[in-house]
């Protein structure tokens, strides 16, 4: 298989940068991540070099612009300091920040992957980049081609995600 571009379109939206599809990438001996120049180049057009790197379940990384990733933050926690004490967002805070870092692209438009994050999504070599709306997905190529073989899309996820509630 060709490195690169295997389908993609990223563009602009009344909601700002829309990113999709998919690329082949790689990660260096030294856990960087070059990011797609498309991808990396609506980031920081939109919402510029910061980025949160990080997991649930560390089996895939997640790349989120940096106010991306407060948004999302402030949606689970709200204003409301109690509401970071509930068992179910403590659990997903302390997941995503077990394995999240702080990050930015570096001159060569890299992104560092942490070493406990790069270990538990086996983050080497060919890698898959997905675009998710407004934030990206990174599967260890092997891992989300048995992913997607495992789960196959079915007929009923196809009308539950078109169908209107």
């Amino acid at each position: 298989m060709r490195r690169g571009l295997q389908w993609s379109v990223a563009v602009q939206s009344g909601a700002g940068c829309v990113l999709r599809g998919s690329y082949t990438a790689r990660i260096d001996d030294k856990g960087r991540l070059k990011l797609p120049a498309q991808f990396k180049a609506l980031i920081e057009q939109e919402y510029g070099s910061a980025l949160f790197v990080t997991s649930v379940d560390g089996l895939y990384v997640l790349i989120y612009p940096r106010s991306v990733w407060e948004a999302h933050e402030r949606a689970i926690v709200g204003d409301d300091a109690l509401l970071a004490l509930d068992p179910s967002r403590q659990n997903y805070l302390t997941r995503v920040n077990f394995f999240g870092q702080e990050s930015e692209f570096d001159a060569q438009g890299r992104v560092v992957i942490q070493p406990r994050l790069r270990e538990s999504a086996a983050m080497a070599g060919e890698v898959s980049v997905l675009g998710r709306y407004n934030f990206l997905e990174v599967w260890n190529l092997e891992r989300l081609k048995a992913k997607l073989e495992a789960e196959p899309f079915t007929n009923e996820h196809a009308r539950l995600i078109t169908s209107r509630a």
